[in-house]
């Protein structure tokens, strides 16, 4: 019985140490989804900078456009995973699945969705101005992303996981 609650408090132990040294801050999967998802705004930031002279905060969190902020997140996730846990475990067709379905929503549903957007937008603006929707707000185009976009963050994740690998190999 003694072996029993020592074998016990010794797992309970190693468990808690276990727990206690790793972290938010060094869980290199969550790190290099954070860091896809950030160069990928990043580069829209500046990419929308670039193009018309001016400073656009809305592209720091705003959706569509090129890269793919979301498939560079999801990818850098399900590589990173892949890398560290290993490609043929359940976790990383977990993460790899998920991927899918993003990128699949990005270039169907989301970029289908803005295209009606952009369609609605016109007809409200072609109403004439005493019909009750000519005043109202139009709706968010760029919400999806078309197939380019969407390889583009796909390949930036699994850049961003790789180079990540790498430097957790390295230290």
């Amino acid at each position: 019985m003694n072996e029993v609650a020592a074998t016990s408090a010794s797992v309970m132990r190693a468990s808690t140490s276990s727990l206690s040294s790793s972290s938010v801050f060094t869980n290199y999967p969550l790190i290099s989804a954070i860091v896809s998802f950030a160069i990928a705004q990043s580069t829209k930031f500046f990419a929308s900078w670039y193009k018309e002279r001016r400073w656009d905060l809305k592209q720091l969190v705003g959706s569509g456009g090129m890269p793919s902020s979301h498939s560079a997140t999801v990818t850098a996730l399900a590589a990173a995973i892949g890398f560290q846990e290993g490609f043929g475990g359940p976790l990383f067709a977990t993460a790899l699945i998920l991927a899918c379905i993003v990128m699949y929503d990005a270039t169907g549903v989301r970029l289908q969705a803005g295209r009606q957007a952009e369609v609605l937008n016109q007809i409200v603006y072609e109403l004439p101005a005493e019909h009750p929707l000519a005043e109202s707000r139009p709706l968010r185009e760029l919400l999806g992303h078309t197939p380019p976009q969407v390889v583009a963050g796909m390949l930036l994740g699994i850049l961003t996981a790789a180079i990540g690998h790498l430097i957790t190999i390295i230290s």
